[in-house]
């Protein structure tokens, strides 16, 4: 009987062990070891991400988070989009996108509310920054939410400073300067030098930039009909002119320079875009010893504008409708909410998404190419909420930019540019509203 009695008091302790053996120190459960392992498809859409970065910020954090969660980057053929892949039936777990994404995806069907999840894993919406919660909110007529927010992506002034030495030029000022002030310094640098033609101050890709600086929308969100022909719309056009007249801006067709002209060739002394444009790459040519002297200043804005950069742009995570790991998708969202993982992206180039100033101290800590820049130049101009969007505001940008173009190439003046803009939009919307619907 005794012998009973001591074998049943063993096991009980022995149970009351392995009980709490599958506790943290905090009491809270730990993950079952038995989690089957899962490989989660990741897909850049339209967006710079470096392979470093996606390892760094997201891969790496998630793999010691989460051991059993594999995340794979997915690279398509040059040119194809997530279009392609809906149309292959090889739709990715996780896509990594602008939040203006939202009305392709949900063209496409592969839009999936996250609403459930954020109610499963109790992820607190108020840590994300209110401009970007409530411009993630604006696109869905509901206010539901359909993608968490990786890092919100701050407009700067690059500048190539050996150019500004080249012609003898003052570096731009520390302080937020207005586009006119910015377009008589681009004035100066734009010359022809040993055989070489530099251009001083471009109009970053494109007029997106510039109405963005007024957080200006193409369509009235309600009617659906063209809202470009404003005295708004005139001040950006006018500018976007201006900049086109600059002697030597133009050479032959080319009317527009992109970041290779920063970073390859190095002939543009000033280009305003978004960080994450252009730190991740920087970073790469640094690594393969190729060093470019430049620095930072606020980005340039309209005199009524000034302390404010642009509408915020946010790079986001959507988890797509055919996944069949939604729930292990929407725990790596939740984890790159965490401070943690926010301070990781911090460290390594990106503003964060979430309330908390204190993380933006350590900015590009971990970023060789940072050390020694003006990083506080890149949060004296805040982001701004986003425009009230409508779904087909991506479907029209294009004629925005051929109105650019027009202005650039065939002399037209800013009226003419604007009326036939408004014209070509509201004949598009009418006709998308035909077939799409």
């Amino acid at each position: 009987m005794r012998k009973r009695s001591l074998l049943i008091l063993i096991l009980l302790i022995l149970s009351l062990s392995l009980a709490a053996c599958g506790q943290d120190s905090d009491g809270t459960e730990e993950p079952a070891s038995s989690e089957k392992p899962v490989t989660l498809k990741f897909y850049v859409s339209g967006l710079t991400f470096t392979d470093t970065e996606f390892n760094t910020m997201i891969a790496e954090p998630v793999k010691k988070k989460f051991p059993h969660i594999t995340l794979e980057k997915v690279v398509t053929p040059e040119g194809q989009k997530i279009d392609n892949l809906v149309s292959a039936g090889t739709v990715p777990d996780i896509i990594y996108a602008s939040a203006g994404s939202y009305y392709n995806f949900k063209r496409l069907g592969i839009l999936q509310s996250l609403d459930e999840y954020v109610d499963k894993y109790k992820l607190d919406l108020n840590r994300i920054k209110p401009d970007i919660l409530n411009s993630i909110k604006a696109y869905a007529e509901d206010g539901e939410i359909y993608t968490i927010p990786f890092n919100s992506n701050e407009t700067i002034l690059y500048y190539n400073k050996d150019i500004f030495d080249k012609f003898g030029v003052p570096y731009p000022p520390d302080e937020q300067i207005t586009w006119e002030e910015a377009l008589a310094i681009g004035q100066q640098l734009t010359q022809t030098k040993d055989g070489v033609n530099y251009i001083g101050l471009e109009v970053a890709a494109g007029p997106a930039y510039i109405q963005s600086s007024l957080a200006l929308g193409t369509l009235d969100p309600k009617t659906g009909k063209a809202i470009v022909n404003t005295p708004e719309w005139e001040k950006a056009f006018t500018f976007l002119k201006k900049t086109f007249e600059v002697s030597g801006y133009i050479q032959g067709d080319t009317y527009l320079y992109n970041k290779d002209a920063f970073l390859k060739d190095q002939i543009l002394a000033m280009r305003p875009t978004y960080l994450a444009n252009m730190v991740g790459p920087l970073e790469e040519l640094r690594k393969q010893g190729e060093i470019i002297n430049w620095d930072i200043a606020p980005v340039p804005n309209f005199k009524e504008a000034l302390g404010t950069s642009k509408e915020v742009n946010i790079h986001s995570l959507f988890i797509s409708k055919t996944s069949e790991h939604k729930d292990e998708a929407f725990q790596v969202l939740n984890y790159i909410l965490s401070d943690e993982v926010q301070r990781v992206l911090s460290r390594n180039g990106r503003v964060p998404s979430i309330v908390n100033p204190e993380l933006e101290k350590e900015f590009g800590a971990d970023i060789e190419a940072l050390k020694g820049k003006k990083i506080e130049n890149i949060f004296k101009a805040k982001s701004v909420q986003l425009h009230a969007p409508h779904e087909f505001e991506g479907d029209v940008s294009k004629f925005v930019t051929e109105a650019a173009k027009e202005l650039a190439l065939s002399g037209i003046d800013v009226n003419t540019a604007l009326r036939t803009l408004e014209e070509k939009i509201n004949q598009e919307v009418e006709r998308l509203e035909k077939t799409t619907k």
